[in-house]
């Protein structure tokens, strides 16, 4: 029978439309002003800490709405943006050092929605406000990286031509060579000039000894430094990403500076850190054949280095040669030993590194293998308001080999899974080219967008109110349907868009009017066609089934062109023009679903299955 539904169809729809309502519905609940206050790394709140700031806050005049713990944080919740100012300074003054404390909204869900997983869309930094940073490069330490490499090549490229040398010296972003004899140097230039070809050489007297200065050409000095912000910015946005935070901006800004903006953060303090954090890990052998009380009391062997054992300090010997380092692993995931249930990291290596891993640990079964875990911290910042930074190396992990491995291994003895997570993601982001400084940081405050979000939910209003009064009076009984289908599209979007967690911007509202209209697009083909169809001198019920068949290869064709269009817009856009074609893509797809499937059920219920004399159309 025509224009009958099978039973699955209908609770499909019915499905999609009751699933759909339930993520949106957390859209329609309202943001508190809100402070996130966080403690050191390693650190726990103390139990406390929440029953001081109320007290503080209320002795102050500001009564706090509640005051939670959120995930290993402190959330401190205001009725208002003027209280959560007030209450910014007083905070500030009241935490111990090392505690952060930032701006924020929350949203104000029940918490069973929470409990079902739905969230409200994020908003961008246009909407809901977050925090702006400008990084500064520090070029001078890019430059000072490369000639150590070159010093590093050049101390191989003699070896190789068995050329003697006295000492290979870094002098002032240059490298000094010298030799026993002019005769050893002017064969060294010949080589180090054929292998070099983007270093100056000039011969100098360094007491006494002939010897060669290398020094990176003005083109090569360009080239370091365009490479060390290409290569930080990419590693931050990295990072960015990988943190969840949605939306990013990050750009060029000048010669050695990098724009970053974070809509909506949660905990800018973990943030800042994380853009700024060197962290890596390095796999060395453990030295087992010298007397480890020896090099505790000054004789350390040439080819060794101490270290300490972060989990009891405990002095301990490794071999100066690094097996692989954190730049040649290409993936890394954190998660729990199966064994100890300690927090760990999955890594997984290129392959120079797996091959290294692999022989290395071939060479050494039954032997102990150490990771040093390296990261640069900032303890503070001294009189000019630079930071105090320093480079900590500590064994986190000390493993006998069972038996060889390469390419994929797992890595245990983290604090936290916190830094487990903190660790893979900076592995997998890469490292930083060259040492960064956050030199402003400015935080919008979420009441700035507010005007911004009623503009456009009145543009929204607006545009809906114009279409759906154009349909219904036009299209009558088929135009309500249409309407209906219309409203469900609104939602479908905004369930799926809370859904992926995405984040709204202006450009995404401008998507969601844009849709609007192309949805509208589709149920106009299908109901001229019926028209056509009864023109023509079709029974209704025919001319209901044609009108929907035969012109759902056309919204097909104009809706896939359209998509292919927001999907490019979204490889090669950033930022805002992200967000405008994410808004666009899925509300393409949820317009295709209630225009032709929504309506068709809805229309089926009305006229389906019973003799129809005329449509109201």
């Amino acid at each position: 029978m025509l224009n009958r539904y099978p039973l699955w169809k209908n609770l499909l729809v019915l499905i999609v439309v009751l699933v759909g309502f339930l993520f949106a519905l957390p859209n329609l609940f309202g943001q508190d002003p809100a402070m996130d206050i966080a403690a050191p790394k390693r650190a726990e709140l103390p139990a406390d800490m929440g029953d001081k700031v109320a007290k503080a806050l209320t002795d102050a005049g500001v009564t706090p709405k509640s005051v939670e713990p959120h995930n290993g944080r402190l959330l401190v919740r205001f009725e208002s943006g003027e209280d959560q100012l007030k209450a910014q300074d007083l905070i500030g003054s009241l935490l111990p050092q090392g505690y952060t404390h930032a701006l924020t909204l929350s949203a104000d869900v029940p918490g069973w929605l929470t409990g079902l997983g739905a969230e409200p869309m994020n908003l961008g930094l246009d909407l809901r406000g977050g925090i702006n940073v400008l990084i500064d490069v520090d070029m001078d330490a890019a430059l000072a990286q490369a000639v150590d490499r070159y010093a590093g090549d050049i101390r191989g490229a003699l070896r190789d031509e068995k050329l003697r040398y006295l000492s290979v010296k870094i002098v002032d972003q240059g490298v000094n060579v010298t030799f026993r004899d002019t005769a050893l140097r002017d064969k060294a230039t010949d080589v180090l000039g054929n292998a070099f070809r983007n270093l100056d050489l000039a011969d100098i007297d360094d007491g006494g000894a002939p010897g060669i200065r290398l020094t990176l050409q003005p083109n090569e000095v360009r080239a370091v430094k365009k490479f060390a912000i290409e290569q930080n910015i990419t590693t931050i946005r990295n990072r960015v990403n990988a943190l969840g935070v949605a939306e990013p901006l990050v750009q060029k800004q000048g010669e050695r500076r990098i724009v970053v903006e974070l809509p909506g953060v949660q905990d800018p303090g973990r943030v800042k850190n994380l853009l700024g954090a060197t962290a890596t890990l390095e796999y060395r052998l453990v030295d087992t054949e010298h007397d480890l009380a020896d090099a505790i009391n000054g004789r350390v062997p040439p080819g060794s280095r101490l270290y300490k054992v972060r989990e009891d300090g405990r002095p301990i010997l490794l071999k100066k040669r690094v097996i692989v380092t954190g730049n040649q692993i290409t993936d890394a995931s954190s998660g729990f030993d199966s064994r100890s249930g300690q927090p760990s990291v999955n890594v997984s290596l290129d392959s120079a590194g797996a091959r290294r891993m692999r022989t290395v640990t071939t060479e050494n079964v039954g032997k102990p293998m150490a990771v040093v875990f390296i990261e640069t911290r900032i303890l503070g910042r001294d009189a000019d308001g630079k930071a105090i930074k320093k480079r900590v190396e500590e064994v986190i992990n000390v493993a006998t080999i069972r038996e060889p491995f390469g390419a994929r291994f797992q890595t245990t003895g983290l604090d936290s899974p916190t830094e487990a997570h903190d660790l893979a993601l900076l592995l997998r982001a890469g490292a930083l080219a060259a040492p960064i400084e956050i030199v402003e940081e400015r935080t919008i405050g979420p009441s700035l967008g507010q005007d911004n979000i009623d503009q456009g939910m009145i543009s929204v209003v607006v545009g809906m109110a114009l279409v759906l009064v154009f349909m219904a009076l036009y299209y009558r009984i088929f135009g309500l349907v249409a309407n209906i289908a219309l409203v469900m599209n609104v939602v479908l979007i905004v369930a799926v868009l809370s859904m992926l967690q995405a984040t709204l911007t202006l450009p995404g509202i401008a998507g969601i009017v844009l849709t609007v209209g192309m949805a509208v697009d589709a149920n106009v083909l299908i109901f001229e066609r019926i028209r056509e169809e009864l023109r023509i001198g079709n029974t209704p019920q025919a001319s209901i089934h044609a009108g929907y068949e035969r012109a759902v290869a056309t919204i097909t064709d104009a809706n896939v062109t359209t998509l292919i269009a927001a999907i490019v817009l979204f490889s090669i856009g950033s930022g805002p023009v992200r967000g405008f074609a994410v808004t666009l893509a899925v509300g393409i797809l949820t317009s295709m679903f209630t225009a032709i499937m929504g309506t068709r059920a809805i229309i089926n219920l009305i006229y389906g299955g019973r003799q129809v004399k005329r449509l109201s159309i």
